[in-house]
């Protein structure tokens, strides 16, 4: 029966990837990806990663389809149509997964017990992780403790690309005065404000200290569940993107700043970083908690508390950057309109 659960999602997938190349309405793209996202959380759901399915779930349907269509109201719906090589990019695609194949034949077969993982790191992740760190929840440990190292440089590719993403929208800025200005502001006219509608308004205010409560429990819970900062961050970020799509962005910019958001997206990364280096400077090594306490299992308590911390400010502020910058213009092109 499970097997028949994962055949039939996977022909979901494909029959999605399929209808998304011959897609030219990006719109219709876009909804197609929020449910290609549904269906590899649902996926992953039957393969009981559940933390993996919370961040799909979290960032593939809800964050992610958000941004994207927040870039379509600056760009247009529909593809241009353009003469490809469809010969050329045929053979690319074949020599690249003929070479990913290959690469993969000398792997053990999918889930063996045998395979070399299971023999020597899994094992002493799951007999010896607690009583190492403490932490029930293996997931976390190993993320935050034992591969510490490896979150934080996806940390760092978090905002180094969140930075990125901000300074190509703020370079490529039409400015007002300019022909390309006045063409971008007279395109279209923006749609009327949500919070005019009473059922919106008050539906949102119910729901977002619920959400805010549920991004706290995330954070604070990794230890004993699936969450933690990335999780927590993306849930956080979307409290404040549903405030500002119902209240406006001047409503938002009074709740929160763009250089607050700056300065926690930069904190964030500067927590993480500050825990490995204080362990160095301590004569452990990177990203080491036993200096921390006397206790070593209160130390990796407190040193993934920390870092999770950093990831969660960073993973957030990061979201809430890129999402307020895009209707940030927008909003622009509805003022010189």
């Amino acid at each position: 029966m499970e097997s028949l659960i994962h055949i039939v999602l996977l022909c979901f997938l494909l029959f999605t990837v399929f209808a998304i190349v011959r897609m030219h309405d990006l719109f219709a793209v876009v909804m197609l990806l929020s449910i290609y996202g549904f269906l590899c959380a649902s996926f992953f759901m039957v393969m009981d990663a559940v933390d993996v399915a919370f961040t799909e779930a979290a960032v593939g349907i809800g964050i992610s389809t958000l941004l994207l269509l927040s870039a379509l109201t600056l760009t247009g719906r529909y593809e241009k149509t353009k003469r490809h090589k469809p010969l050329l990019a045929l053979v690319t695609v074949a020599v690249t997964a003929g070479l990913l194949i290959y690469g993969t034949l000398e792997m053990p077969p999918f889930g063996s017990a045998y395979a070399p993982a299971h023999q020597h790191i899994a094992p002493h992740y799951i007999h010896q992780s607690f009583g190492e760190t403490g932490i029930i929840n293996i997931v976390t440990s190993v993320l935050a403790s034992y591969r510490g190292y490896d979150t934080l440089g996806e940390l760092i590719v978090i905002f180094t690309a969140g930075i990125g993403v901000l300074v190509l929208l703020s370079s490529l800025a039409p400015e007002a005065g300019s022909k390309e200005g006045k063409e971008q502001h007279g395109k279209g006219k923006l749609p009327a404000p949500m919070k005019q509608h009473a059922i919106l308004r008050i539906v949102s205010k119910m729901l977002i200290p619920l959400i805010l409560l549920f991004a706290l429990y995330v954070q604070f819970h990794a230890d004993f569940g699936p969450g933690g900062g990335f999780q927590a961050g993306v849930i956080f970020a979307s409290v404040i993107i549903l405030y500002l799509m119902i209240f406006g962005l001047k409503a938002a910019r009074k709740v929160i700043s763009l250089a607050w958001l700056e300065f926690l997206a930069a904190l964030g990364v500067l927590i993480f970083g500050s825990v490995g280096l204080l362990s160095l400077l301590s004569g452990e090594n990177f990203l080491d908690y036993d200096m921390l306490s006397s206790d070593p299992v209160q130390a990796q308590h407190l040193g993934i508390f920390l870092v999770e911390i950093g990831v969660g400010l960073t993973v957030a502020a990061i979201i809430i950057l890129i999402f307020m910058t895009f209707t940030g213009r927008m909003a622009d092109r509805g003022e010189q309109q």
